[in-house]
């Protein structure tokens, strides 16, 4: 089963669309043969500037300041890019490939060529965020086990299983399948892609233009290429709805108020809310902590800052906890360079600091919010017992 390249005329411009399994000898092969045959002018890859840096640089990733990651609360897309970057890279072991090897030829062509280089793809943390912000809880919560379960999936993968993912009506079927599991999910990560990579390809200097992108991506393409409308609007990170925004703030004003009217009845109750308030949630996110197998004085940091941090929703107990972990576990260079080994197993999950300080990070503010929430149930439960 062969893979046909799409050839697409927008104005002057001849474009040709290299479908590609980002993992696939064969896509690296056909990349390869496709340039030296075209020469084009121009070639577009659905790289953005980050992910270009780290195929250019593999060891870039090692001067990562964790402290930084914690501070600028990118724990979560850190974490899921290393999962996601390992189950690529894990595909291509099994097919005797490199990850990225068609988006590295392309890269290296257009040196050769002295063609022009355009990053074609929007930011994967835009990307990120506008998922995130699209999905309801039920479907986050759906999402970060599929993401999580991908790194101890040991299925094997053929290289048929790669080309038959090409073939059109498989991929809509197969974006079918998405919509309807995660609805906003495929309209920022197909369609709105789409039409991004789309307007970068059909823009892109030179008149002989050669695109290298994921084949799901080649049906979208062919439907948007002649539409015309801005792409800014995809640049756009949704805002909290005023609704979250309120919630987050009157939920924890509630509880308050129940503790104070509790002091209304007597000076104990009011006492023994506020205890269970303290001890619900410092323990519950101090044994998140624990079980990511955190440092001692972590474990403290997350008990004392859980309950404070609650009734705050800019603050984060996690955010304390995995910066107290960074402080006396910090990852070092041997750390970066076994992630790819440790990633393969839970064990390695645990063992390696990088993913332990995300780890805690992520677990203390689970358990920070499981606190919250059994605190103040005993507490609303406490309170209607009296009246």
């Amino acid at each position: 089963m062969s893979i046909e390249l799409i050839k697409l005329q927008y104005k002057d411009k001849e474009i040709t669309l290299i479908p590609t399994a980002h993992v696939s000898k064969e896509s690296a092969e056909l990349t390869r043969n496709t340039i030296d045959e075209l020469k084009p002018d121009c070639i577009c890859i659905e790289l953005d500037e980050d992910r270009y840096n780290s195929l250019k640089n593999p060891d870039k990733y090692k001067q990562t300041n964790i402290t930084k990651i914690i501070k600028e609360k990118k724990v979560g897309f850190m974490l899921a890019n290393l999962i996601l970057g390992n189950y690529q890279r894990k595909l291509a072991k099994q097919l005797g490939s490199k990850s990225g090897q068609e988006m590295m030829i392309g890269i290296e062509k257009a040196e050769e060529l002295n063609a022009k280089l355009v990053l074609a793809d929007r930011k994967i943390q835009t990307t990120f965020k506008r998922v995130w912000a699209m999905l309801n809880l039920k479907d986050k919560f759906t999402l970060i086990t599929t993401i999580i379960s991908s790194l101890f999936d040991d299925e094997e993968i053929s290289e048929e299983d790669l080309k038959a993912m090409q073939e059109k009506d498989m991929l809509n079927s197969a974006l079918k399948e998405v919509g309807e599991k995660f609805p906003s999910l495929s309209k920022v990560l197909v369609e709105e892609r789409d039409r991004y990579l789309a307007y970068k390809i059909k823009n892109a200097p030179g008149k002989n233009i050669v695109a290298i992108l994921g084949a799901a991506h080649t049906i979208g393409i062919q439907k948007y290429i002649n539409e015309e409308y801005d792409i800014a609007q995809f640049d756009v990170i949704p805002p909290k709805k005023t609704t979250s925004k309120l919630i987050g703030w009157i939920i924890p004003l509630i509880i308050v108020v129940a503790i104070i009217l509790s002091f209304s009845f007597s000076k104990e109750m009011g006492l023994k809310q506020i205890k269970t308030w303290i001890l619900f949630n410092g323990t519950l996110s101090a044994l998140g902590v624990l079980l990511a197998g955190g440092h001692i004085l972590s474990i403290l940091v997350a008990f004392i800052a859980s309950p404070i941090t609650s009734l705050n929703p800019l603050l984060a107990a996690g955010w304390f906890a995995g910066l107290t972990e960074a402080h006396f576990r910090n990852p070092t260079v041997a750390d970066f360079d076994s992630l790819n080994e440790d990633l393969k197993s839970l064990k390695g999950l645990w063992k390696n600091k990088v993913t332990r300080i995300l780890l805690v990070v992520v677990f203390a503010n689970l358990g920070s919010t499981l606190g919250s929430f059994v605190s103040g149930l005993s507490i609303f439960s406490n309170l209607i017992d009296k009246m």
